[in-house]
């Protein structure tokens, strides 16, 4: 759902594609190809939420901010099942693990990852390509190019999303029975492997 707020419309990019059972509320900006999972909340009503080009925010996480504040997701950003973004800035191809809670004032350098679980605490700044996991986060190493071509060809794969979802996605009744025509599993997954590396 789209609500307007103090005078506030979200704007999304027509490539994108908002789940309906998310609710994207006030000053939020969502650009190309972007994809918003069910049950997430991006909520603009106390500042401004801007998620770029490419990004994507899965099932059930949460964007908000203090009042006066600016969350920014930066290209290609992608933010991990039940994460919760906090008026925090997200550099370009960072991955946020699932359930991560990333604070106010934070700033994440281009091309980070954080690990599932993690806590990043108010104010914290790490540099480019820095692997932070634990709570309180704090810097394991540095991201190697094998660890960002996996994070990118991830990303790449919800970019693919939101076309696909307009395209196929449908209300329906459940089946009762299994039907005996499946495709065989290695097709239902073979967009894996056709993501342009």
């Amino acid at each position: 759902m789209i609500y307007a707020f103090k005078g506030f419309t979200p704007v999304i990019h027509e490539s994108a594609f908002i789940h309906p059972q998310a609710a994207i509320t006030g000053n939020v900006i969502i650009g190309k190809n972007v994809y918003i999972g069910p049950g997430a909340a991006l909520r603009g009503d106390w500042g401004a939420i801007i998620i770029e080009d490419g990004c994507n925010v899965q099932e059930n996480c949460t964007i908000h901010m203090f009042p006066g504040t600016t969350v920014l997701l930066k290209e290609n950003a992608h933010i991990g099942h039940g994460a919760v973004i906090h008026g925090a800035t997200i550099g370009r191809n960072c991955l946020i693990g699932m359930n991560s809670v990333i604070m106010d004032n934070v700033i994440l350098g281009d091309e980070c990852i954080v690990g599932a679980l993690s806590f990043v605490k108010a104010g914290e700044v790490f540099e480019p390509r820095t692997l932070l996991a634990g709570n309180p986060a704090k810097k394991i190493k540095e991201v190697s190019n094998e660890m960002i071509a996996w994070k990118s060809k991830g990303t790449a794969l919800y970019q693919t999303l939101p076309e696909e979802m307009k395209k196929y996605w449908m209300q329906t009744e459940p089946l009762r029975e299994i039907p005996t025509d499946l495709p065989p599993q290695e097709l239902l997954y073979s967009t894996w492997n056709t993501v342009k590396e």
